[in-house]
């Protein structure tokens, strides 16, 4: 992606020349007068050339901006539903950063059919004031701007809506075709800043070379680089250029890079979150104009991993489906459901997993791939978080000793959230585990979770908190990890360990729930959480209209698999011992599933339908719990008293 400075500022020149017709502010109520630029195949175009259209929209708009990927298409359906006597749709790129060879590339993939100028030196840009893309101007017989902001409120930066709620630039459209007066002639463009030229101050102590590249090396360019998720590359010094304004603006918002936990709480081994220093030095770079500096300080390219991140090639990988998965342009009505995707593992024996990678096939498109094992075979209940894929992840293989099981005759369902980016796509991806053999594992990684599935969130209501509990546990616990789970409406999330003794403490806060970033909080150091400790998570639900994500405000809204719909989840990885005797205990982890014949048929050795002392010395629970369940202190639990302890647990399970 080449990007010469000799380039710019031939093609600046050349745009100055075409621009000598002379040119007034043409913001809202303004006349546009007459300008000239280049079309990016070469053609040289004015605004009067379109004198025969009653209305021309003009419309900033850049390659890389995901938002002005997605309303590429919705432009050029407003230029194909209007004669050309009624509407003209014009592209202006004043971006420093984008080619003109990217811009064809570009307007091929999204099919863009309109003209499209390349505005260098940002001339017609400074001429309305546009300062995003997109941002459009309406502009009426006159070329007075009647109208001006967004294309509709559908896409925001990282929410894609359902619907818009509002066609904005449509409604204003058909009201001045029709001869009426523009009921909303302004609202607020939502998209990347444009990238300007500015002359950089060659004698800033903070360059690109010196600090910056260090800083995105270390923060950034694990997703910004060539086939990642984000929207442009961050590799090199020309890959920069144009975005410091767009990047001091996510840094100082904190929406980059993403990282959402309340540093007050808890140390985590994958903390991506940028220091205080290496804030204020991206500050002063961008007021600096984002000088290069010597490319000699450069330091040297890191050399990332390509194709699967986990550490060697996967003992086994399982795709999604047999075909690709075609995924639309744009979300529709009601936006892309969740797709799921069964896959048997056909394993005859018990695996051992160190390390486990869901790989997204398409990343341009897969927002989240949430890989669940399912022990007891497809369609069953009894399922497992076990890995997962979510833009910024990084796969770390586990410590020595600790490993995830997959049982003999186990199946795997994909659950794959996709968002679309203006173009139809197409995706299939896959996980991939690297085992180990049972006499390497110390301890096995149970995911667990916390939920709360019987909330009801009223409309137009925010901060509407539910709660959900573990039950206690009867053993010392290492805790690995955590990873909160909710979908548009959701606020904030926190975990607390509540112990024997009744005192709190909390393990994670995150503040500000983004869905987009299904984050995993790996701990620098397992946790250990006595026996008697449960965890309490608490989860804070958005339900408003000031909420920019939610679907309806207007809906009561209930437990679901939909993005529209909500979850409760609160998932967490602990660590247990492993012993023979007790991985020869499989017993299901579905309350529900549990009978008295269940612990029969594993435990009752000699057939007396009775469990002995000696037989319950397979499993710390059942060792511990022995008392309290031999109700007659005959030195046997009968099938009785597992009935009425199955039963005491089940309903303290609904109770919870």
């Amino acid at each position: 992606m080449l990007k010469t400075h000799h380039c710019f500022f031939i093609v600046t020149l050349a745009a100055l020349c075409l621009s000598a017709v002379p040119v007034s502010a043409g913001g809202l109520g303004e006349v546009v007068r007459d300008f000239r630029l280049r079309e990016y195949r070469g053609k040289e175009v004015s605004l009067s050339d379109f004198e025969q259209s009653e209305l021309v929209v003009l419309a900033f708009l850049g390659t890389e901006c995901p938002l002005a990927k997605l309303y590429s298409s919705r432009l050029q359906e407003l230029s194909e539903k209007y004669s050309d006597s009624q509407l003209t749709v014009v592209a202006v790129n004043s971006n420093v950063q984008d080619s003109v060879k990217e811009i064809d590339a570009w307007a091929h993939q999204h099919g863009v059919k309109f003209s499209v100028l390349k505005d260098p030196g940002q001339v017609v840009a400074d001429l309305v004031d546009a300062t995003r893309t997109p941002q459009v101007f309406l502009l009426d017989k006159n070329r007075v701007v009647r109208y001006q902001g967004r294309i509709d409120d559908q896409y925001v930066i990282g929410i894609v809506r359902d619907a818009p709620s509002r066609a904005d630039l449509q409604i204003a459209i058909d009201e001045l075709l029709t001869g009426k007066k523009v009921t909303v002639n302004q609202t607020e463009p939502l998209g990347c800043l444009i990238g300007r030229s500015k002359k950089p101050n060659e004698n800033s102590t903070v360059t690109y070379s010196n600090q910056i590249a260090r800083i995105f090396q270390k923060r950034c360019v694990e997703c910004h680089r060539a086939g990642e998720i984000a929207p442009f590359p961050l590799e090199s010094y020309d890959d920069v250029l144009g975005w410091g304004p767009m990047i001091e603006e996510v840094v100082r918002e904190q929406r980059m890079p993403p990282w959402h936990a309340n540093p007050k709480h808890g140390k985590f081994s994958n903390d991506s979150s940028l220091s205080e220093r290496e804030k204020d030095l991206i500050y002063v770079w961008v007021k600096n104009g984002s000088p290069e500096g010597d490319p000699k300080e450069l330091p040297e390219p890191i050399k990332y991993v390509s194709g699967w991140q986990i550490a060697k090639q996967p003992d086994a990988i399982f795709k999604m489906a047999e075909r690709p998965f075609a995924v639309a342009a744009d979300a529709g009505p009601r936006g892309i459901p969740y797709q799921h995707f069964w896959v048997e593992t056909n394993f005859k024996e018990d695996k051992w997993v160190v390390a486990a990678e869901a790989k997204p096939g398409n990343r341009e498109v897969v927002h989240h791939i949430i890989v669940y094992l399912y022990p007891n075979g497809k369609g069953t209940k009894q399922r497992e978080h076990f890995c997962a894929y979510v833009p910024g992840l990084r796969q770390e293989e586990q410590i020595p000793g600790y490993a995830k099981r997959i049982p003999a005759g186990a199946a795997l369902r994909f659950e794959m959230h996709y968002t679309p980016t203006g173009s139809k796509q197409q995706d299939l991806s896959s996980v991939g585990f690297v085992f180990t053999e049972p006499e390497n594992v110390s301890h096995k990684i149970v995911t667990m979770h916390a939920v709360n599935s019987k909330f009801r969130l009223k409309p137009f209501t925010d901060d509407q908190v539910v709660t959900a509990r573990t039950g206690t546990s009867p053993v010392d616990v290492q805790l690995l990890g955590m990873s909160p789970h909710m979908h548009l409406r959701g606020k904030s999330f926190k975990y607390e360990a509540v112990f024997p003794d009744g005192t709190r403490e909390v393990l994670l806060d995150v503040p500000n729930y983004d869905f987009n970033w299904q984050t995993y909080y790996r701990l620098t150091e397992p946790r250990t959480l006595p026996a008697g400790t449960r965890l309490l998570c608490t989860a804070a639900f958005d339900n408003s209209k000031d909420n920019l994500a939610n679907p309806d405000p207007s809906q009561i809204v209930r437990w679901g698999d939909q993005s529209w719909e909500e979850m409760m989840l609160g998932y967490y990885d602990i660590l247990l011992p492993v012993n023979p005797q007790e991985e020869a205990f499989k017993l299901p982890t579905d309350v529900n599933a549990i009978t008295a014949d269940t612990f029969l048929k594993i435990l009752d050795k000699d057939g007396d339908r009775n469990v002995s002392r000696r037989e319950a010395q397979v499993h710390p629970l059942l060792r511990k719990g022995f008392p309290f369940m031999d109700r007659n202190k005959n030195g046997m639990i009968s099938e009785e008293e597992l009935d009425l302890i199955i039963k005491q647990i089940k309903s303290k399970r609904k109770v919870q």
